[in-house]
């Protein structure tokens, strides 16, 4: 690749985006070197700042036409360094797209801007009674363009689905500049799925501009439990005799003894510092069906081993668990100078043995990690302590990493549920996939980048990379 921008380039950009939102100078450029996950660093030459659909038009078929690499980004907060940049390349950052364009509230849907942050969506259908349903961790500051990127899920996954699940129709821009509409306000359309295509797609095929989601009713009642435990594999164990039984909760959540001493000091949550696991489980809908459940679910956590099941008393104390689940990255990074959170997705049958691997992979590389997943649907967060300034500490969390991640396919499962591949797996998919499979992969992205301009690096390996990761594991096996 070549690492030297033409000097057209900036001339160009400056005839197209107004000065105050092309970044080139050092300090303007220093926050887009990296997203959440930031042990992947680069730091571009020039930002541009979207305010606009026809922004991104204009900047894509400039880079297309000065064959120039092309990463597109929004609030940051993904965690496998999806949105990291290129020294010789423009990062076009979607942020600033930032509207909500119209939300319907009798046929339940909101058009919305790629920057529109996750929760804002929920604040604005509100008054309406309606809600949308995908809720990362990070839906405080992630945008719903960056969801669509990655695909992602969020704790009322379960029920509720990721986000694919949840969008209806998308506008996304090509590398040529062109403006494709997929999808629509039918359920049905007709010919291939392009929408699910571009769910996940990090970035790699096309830019998305714009976004219709599906909003929800507010759920009649939603009553929440939580379960304490003496062992993780109890806990584990809960999870699928939940589901077993037929119950669907709305979210079904798990985190373990370091998680939550770590969220018990940091937002003084209500959680046990004495047990092993814990479950969180929200029950939600017609409120004569939640009360069955309700009592359907105490009997099962108490008959798989949990010595402790409280019902949340009140609203406040409701939200106080759930903010801690939702605070555990941030907690981790009390107790330690850095972290590396991976998601890997197992089946619900194998969440113990998974944890149990997780706990002698750790030993093994003289390392700590904590463990706070989406327990209902198999997709674990384990988030690997360890600090940067060590000598050969990072080397040691990504080896760590494979270890985990490489498991979870061996017993089933896959290397991601909703942080995407990025830079970060990209080893791990040449263990997931066989030639002929990433052959597809890279036909699909021949067929919508021809010139390999968008994101290119990230998601799916060459299969040279394919092959010598594979030969690299070989030795060492």
């Amino acid at each position: 690749m070549n690492t030297v921008l033409p000097e057209d380039l900036i001339p160009a950009l400056q005839a197209l985006i107004p000065e105050e939102r092309l970044l080139t100078r050092r300090e303007q450029i220093a926050p887009y070197e990296c997203d959440a996950l930031p042990v992947y660093c680069e730091r571009p030459r020039v930002v541009v700042l979207a305010a606009s659909e026809e922004d991104v038009v204009a900047v894509a078929k400039l880079c297309y036409r000065l064959k120039i690499p092309l990463v597109s980004r929004g609030a940051g907060t993904g965690l496998s360094a999806g949105a990291k940049p290129y020294r010789a390349g423009v990062l076009l950052v979607t942020a600033p797209m930032n509207r909500i364009l119209s939300l319907d509230a009798p046929s339940m849907l909101a058009r919305v801007e790629p920057g529109v942050i996750n929760q804002q969506i929920t604040a604005a259908a509100a008054a309406h009674g309606l809600y949308y349903a995908p809720d990362p961790s990070s839906q405080i500051a992630c945008s719903i363009g960056g969801n669509v990127a990655e695909n992602a899920g969020g704790v009322h996954c379960l029920k509720y689905g990721v986000t694919v699940h949840n969008v209806i129709a998308l506008r996304l821009v090509t590398i040529e500049g062109e403006v494709l509409e997929i999808g629509g306000e039918c359920l049905a359309q007709p010919g291939y799925d392009l929408l699910a295509l571009v769910h996940g797609s990090e970035g790699c095929l096309g830019i998305v501009t714009q976004v219709t989601v599906k909003l929800l009713p507010l759920p009649a009642r939603t009553r929440t439990l939580m379960a304490d435990f003496g062992t993780v594999r109890e806990a584990a164990d809960a999870v699928s005799a939940i589901v077993r039984a037929g119950v669907v909760p709305a979210a079904l959540e798990m985190m373990d003894q370091l998680a939550i001493s770590a969220t018990e000091a940091f937002c003084q949550a209500g959680y046990a510092l004495d047990a092993a696991a814990i479950l969180l489980i929200d029950l939600d809908g017609d409120p004569r069906e939640v009360d069955q459940e309700l009592a359907l679910v105490e009997a099962l956590l108490d008959r798989s081993g949990a010595w402790r099941t409280q019902r949340a008393g009140c609203e406040d104390q409701r939200q106080r668990w759930w903010k801690g689940r939702k605070s555990a990255f941030p907690a981790i990074g009390r107790l330690s100078p850095d972290y590396y959170c991976i998601d890997g997705t197992v089946p619900r049958r194998r969440i113990g043995d998974v944890l149990e691997a997780i706990e002698g992979f750790a030993e093994q590389h003289g390392l700590q990690v904590a463990n706070v997943f989406h327990a209902g649907d198999g997709n674990l967060h384990p988030i690997i302590m360890f600090d940067a300034g060590e000598t050969g500490a990072l080397e040691r969390v990504e080896k760590l990493a494979a270890d985990i991640l490489e498991y979870c396919i061996e017993v089933g499962g896959t290397i991601t549920g909703e942080h995407g591949v990025g830079v970060e797996k990209i080893n791990q998919m040449a263990v997931q996939f066989t030639d002929e499979e990433i052959g597809q992969f890279l036909a699909l992205k021949e067929a919508l980048d021809p010139p390999w301009l968008l994101n290119r690096g990230k998601l799916i390996p060459t299969l040279a990379h394919c092959r010598e990761y594979r030969a690299l594991r070989h030795r060492h096996d």
